[in-house]
């Protein structure tokens, strides 16, 4: 009989403790409607972003502009912009791959949401983008290449049926610089990049490659994702400011390459001098300093034998209109020994060096730099 008893007043206290949490659980969905629909909103705009971004790599992996046509409204001004940029993008890629002589195999973006505010039937995005391109030579197809570029993009979106589409897209294209690009028929430029061979690179300079590793790991959206897709939190980022490239050579040098500041080149209070930040003081002060001298410099058809001379840690500046405008990182060589560079702005991650650079317009400016 005690048992019994004991028996059901301890069943009639676990019904009681359950109904209490069922009825703090509804209270609380009850006066929290919005974060649980948020919840399963953020998880379905996740997954139609990422279909958007596999069609759009698709479209330009193929050169499809009916898979790239649907992903835009071409009946408002902004939708037209945005799909018409992506076709010279497309246009400019086809125009390289055939002055490269390769291939391109797979485009694959990583999509991370930043963040998402809905106002009635739009959808305002900011989202992180990070794209490996897989390529291969066409004299040499059993050797897989690949580079990575990171984008930050703003898009508006609206529902249309079970997917949404672009009405309004801005991010910094790392493409933009070149999508005027001539078609290069010169036979000479393509035997000489298809001629290239590996190199070995592991007898470089202890310096050259802790500078490269330091390119590696901070090279933001571009880096791998083991490294965070992240700038060193150490230092002011300069992407709204004009541009974030010198900043993160200057950080490669005296991070990883070990040289001094000074008076001229110099980092502190959260603030870099001229020589710092801006790309064509940078260059003048590497140069005419003597930690860096001049390998070769002018067009493309110029300076592209020289390019093979180039070596992990040295930086290629480009001229564009009388100034030089960016500055880039030499981290590796390819499968056919084609330089490939890492920067920020918009950020490369082991990028054929005159990728998004080699309109007719833009000089380019090789330096070794003297460690």
């Amino acid at each position: 009989m005690i048992i019994y008893i004991r028996l059901k007043k301890l069943r009639i206290v676990l019904l009681c403790t359950i109904i209490s949490i069922a009825c703090i659980l509804g209270f609380h969905m009850w006066n929290n409607p919005k974060k649980v629909s948020t919840i399963i909103a953020t998880e379905d705009l996740d997954i139609k972003l990422e279909q958007m971004f596999n069609l759009r790599n698709k479209a330009l992996l193929e050169g499809n502009t009916d898979i790239l046509s649907n992903l835009y409204d071409k009946e408002i001004r902004n939708g037209i912009w945005a799909y018409e940029h992506e076709i010279k993008k497309m246009e400019y890629l086809n125009k390289w791959s055939n002055k490269q002589s390769v291939q391109f195999k797979n485009i694959d973006s990583e999509v991370i949401l930043r963040n998402f505010k809905k106002k009635e039937d739009k959808i305002s995005v900011n989202l992180l983008v990070s794209t490996e391109y897989e390529y291969i030579y066409k004299n040499n197809t059993k050797i897989n290449n690949s580079f990575r570029i990171g984008t930050y993009h703003s898009l508006d979106l609206v529902k249309d049926k079970d997917k949404y589409i672009i009405i309004r897209e801005w991010y910094t294209d790392p493409f933009a610089d070149s999508l005027n690009l001539d078609e290069i028929k010169s036979e000479e430029i393509k035997n000489i990049i298809q001629s290239g061979n590996t190199k070995e690179l592991s007898n470089i300079d202890e310096r050259r490659k802790n500078a490269v590793e330091y390119a590696d790991k901070y090279s933001g959206a571009a880096s791998l994702p083991k490294y965070g897709f992240q700038y060193n939190p150490e230092y002011r980022d300069y992407n709204n400011e004009g541009g974030d490239c010198t900043n993160f050579a200057s950080q490669v040098f005296y991070e990883g390459g070990n040289f001094e500041k000074n008076s001229t080149w110099n980092y502190q209070k959260g603030s870099g001098s001229s020589a710092w930040v801006n790309a064509q003081a940078f260059h003048n002060y590497m140069v005419y300093s003597g930690r860096a001298s001049i390998i070769s410099q002018g067009n493309y058809d110029e300076v592209l034998k020289h390019s093979y001379e180039l070596l992990p840690g040295d930086y290629i500046a480009y001229e564009k209109k009388g100034e030089i405008a960016h500055i880039s990182i030499v981290t590796g060589i390819d499968s056919k020994g084609y330089i490939l560079v890492n920067s920020h702005n918009s950020d490369r991650h082991r990028v054929p060096w005159d990728l998004g650079w080699s309109d007719k317009g833009i000089k380019f400016h090789l330096a070794r730099v003297n460690y």
